[in-house]
Formats: C-alpha cells, structure tokens, sequence
C-alpha cells in the first residue's frame, strides 16, 4: 500500500466514546462517521439526529443506511449543513487526518448551537509505547493505523491539543484518557518509571486523548477561515 492509499478502517461502535457521550443531547454531526457504526450505536442508546460527514464514497454510502443524514465530502464551509443546529459535534480519529484541523473547530463553531459541544478524540504521541520506539528503536516508523498511522497529518499530545481547542474559542469541560494497556508485568523498566514519576507520566498511559469542550453562548472567534483543507480523512 502506497502511502497516499486510504487504510482499511474498522467498523466500529467506539464504546470507549460511547461511555463518555454526553446524554442530553438530541441533535449530533460526527464529521469523519465512517460507515457510520458509531453514530448508529448513538442511535440505538438515545433518541437523537444523527448527522455525519465522510469523503469515502464507498464509506458515505454505508452511513447513509444508518444515519440520518451523510454528507460526501471533507468538512468544509460549503456543505449543505445546517448552522447554530448541532448539539454535539465529534470528530473521533478525525483531526489528525486534517492539514488545517483548527479551520475545522472554527467551523464547528458556526455549526453548534450557543453551549453547544464537541467531543474530540485523538491519538496521544506521549503514549509510552510510542516514546519506547522513538527512544530505544531511535525511529518513527508510520504504520496501517494506530498512532504513525501512514495518513495522520498531523500529531498530538495532550497539552497540544488542549491548547488547540481552546485557541479556536472552546472552554474545555474535560480531558480523559482512553484505551490504555501500558501496565505489563514483561516491561519492568516501564513500571519503575511510573512509579517513580507519577506526575510526569500521567499523560503516557493512554493511546488516545478525548476532549470535550463547549461553544461560548458568544463565540470569542466567529470568524470561519477560508481553507481547502478543512476537511477531514477516514477515521479508525
């Protein structure tokens, strides 16, 4: 596989995401949906409009069977999407995929209701397996998926990403960190350092960050910039 070819992304309800759903929302755009499992699992737990974005042709057309409505097509400010509409807008594994991901959040701005939020996840550069290799293996090595995923434009830690919403006009509610298998009895040298350094390592136990933030009732950056590449890839 060439690396501009598109990953074979699993079909998943993300239930990770799921748990951290917020249960009062009723109107939902999931902007890099895939063939939609994620917003159809959504739909089976709570009675809400499940909107989403993805520019797989062949992904889109999935989606469409279960969601209520997909756009084809990179999240951008041409999209027959609705403003100040959204309760909620995620973008699971989706920022990464985008060469200008806080066009996207400025966007999303314009597209939430006032108190509106978003729910972001995203790939943790400081996961400790993904130090080992850059310290020990003394590389970067991209990969089919996981956190050198060949298509990921760009990286994130979780300070950065933190910063990155906030500066586009969200007031953080929370950050959590999700997926983590970084306790192993076979790395004895990864436990002693935990241990010793509780406070350091705190943001290295977890492959994936998600953020949820919340639209100021009058959004500090109201201004959407033009930008051909707001839009999002595929996400895991």
């Amino acid at each position: 596989m060439s690396l501009l070819s598109r990953p074979e992304y699993g079909d998943e309800e993300r239930k990770p995401l799921l748990d951290l759903l917020p249960r009062d929302v009723v109107r939902i755009l999931d902007v890099g949906c895939n063939r939609g499992a994620f917003g159809l699992a959504v739909k089976s737990s709570q009675n809400v409009e499940v909107w989403g974005v993805e520019p797989d042709a062949g992904c889109a057309s999935v989606a469409r069977e279960r969601l209520d409505h997909v756009v084809n097509d990179v999240f951008q400010a041409g999209n027959p999407i609705p403003d100040n509409y959204f309760d909620l807008i995620t973008f699971n594994d989706s920022l990464e995929h985008m060469a200008d991901p806080a066009a996207a959040l400025e966007l999303a701005l314009r597209k939430l209701t006032g108190g509106g939020r978003i729910m972001c996840c995203v790939p943790n550069v400081r996961y400790v397996e993904n130090l080992e290799h850059v310290l020990f293996e003394k590389d970067w090595r991209y990969e089919m998926s996981g956190i050198r995923d060949q298509t990921h434009l760009r990286f994130f830690t979780e300070k950065s990403v933190v910063r990155l919403i906030e500066e586009t006009g969200f007031e953080i509610i929370s950050t959590t960190g999700i997926n983590g298998e970084w306790w192993s009895a076979d790395h004895l040298l990864r436990r002693i350092v935990f241990r010793l350094l509780p406070e350091f390592t705190k943001d290295m136990r977890h492959k994936q960050i998600v953020v949820l933030a919340r639209r100021p009732s009058e959004p500090k950056n109201a201004t959407i910039r033009p930008s051909a590449e707001e839009g999002s890839a595929p996400k895991r």
